[in-house]
């Protein structure tokens, strides 16, 4: 998949450094366009089909951030570009697939693509999923990518990755296939909306599940889901009904 890319930054040196970087390492974008402010996005938008920005922030009169809700109804993918590592948070709540520090680390700038393309790709798929009437209408999403905050910026994950999220006060607990627990300063809430749809659910006041991972359900000890890894998470009775339809639609579905 190709991805057609537009620029968006008010330093000329910037613009041509980053056009040079993708030409010689990232072959699968195409750049549609160059322009030196959010205005002239905004007009590069109206007549060209783009899937993917990058996306300056400190640029006078207008910043990065405000052309966010032109993308609100695209899905159109952010990498945001800059020399200031403070609005790393910012970006992170703005959803943005990446965010990369100037000047640009080649191996960084091709990781970040290399997320762009992998999202387009759940994108894509999605999209003819839901056109294709001989999809089951119980099918979850294919997996995708969350942001993850840490004191020193963010890192993306692949959501296939999470085995279950557990609820520490106002911390959240990740526990994850490969690289084992992730402690994050938000809520279980916000990763509980992020994820809504998709094949997890919360299935007790303190922790969401991924269905990939759910080996079997027991009530003999208590409302217990059983992982595949032998571990047993709590399932609380007002959340058993819920859990019960979304475990036959997801099973169903495999």
């Amino acid at each position: 998949m190709t991805l057609t890319a537009l620029i968006v930054d008010d330093e000329e040196y910037s613009r041509k450094s980053l056009y040079y970087l993708l030409q010689e390492y990232c072959p699968e974008v195409q750049i549609a366009a160059i322009v030196n402010s959010v205005a002239e996005a905004r007009e590069q938008l109206r007549t060209k089909q783009v899937n993917l920005i990058f996306l300056d922030v400190a640029m006078p009169r207008e910043s990065g951030f405000e052309l966010l809700p032109d993308l609100k109804s695209s899905n159109t993918l952010v990498i945001f570009t800059t020399a200031y590592d403070h609005y790393a948070l910012k970006a992170l709540k703005a959803s943005a697939i990446d965010y990369l520090l100037k000047p640009i680390d080649i191996e960084e700038l091709k990781a970040a693509v290399k997320k762009a393309h992998d999202q387009m790709l759940l994108i894509s798929e999605r999209g003819t999923a839901a056109s294709d009437p001989k999809q089951p209408d119980h099918v979850l999403p294919d997996d995708g990518t969350i942001t993850i905050p840490h004191t020193h910026g963010f890192d993306v994950i692949n959501t296939s990755e999470i085995v279950y999220i557990e609820a520490d006060s106002n911390y959240s607990i990740f526990h994850l296939k490969n690289t084992g627990k992730m402690i994050v300063a938000k809520p279980l809430k916000e990763f509980e909306e992020m994820l809504a749809g998709k094949a997890f659910l919360r299935i007790h006041k303190s922790i969401i599940v991924n269905f990939k991972y759910v080996k079997a359900y027991s009530h003999r000890n208590g409302l217990q889901v059983i992982l595949k890894d032998g571990s047993a998470l709590p399932v609380s009775r007002r959340r058993l009904n819920e859990f019960q339809e979304k475990a036959k639609a997801f099973f169903k579905g495999e």
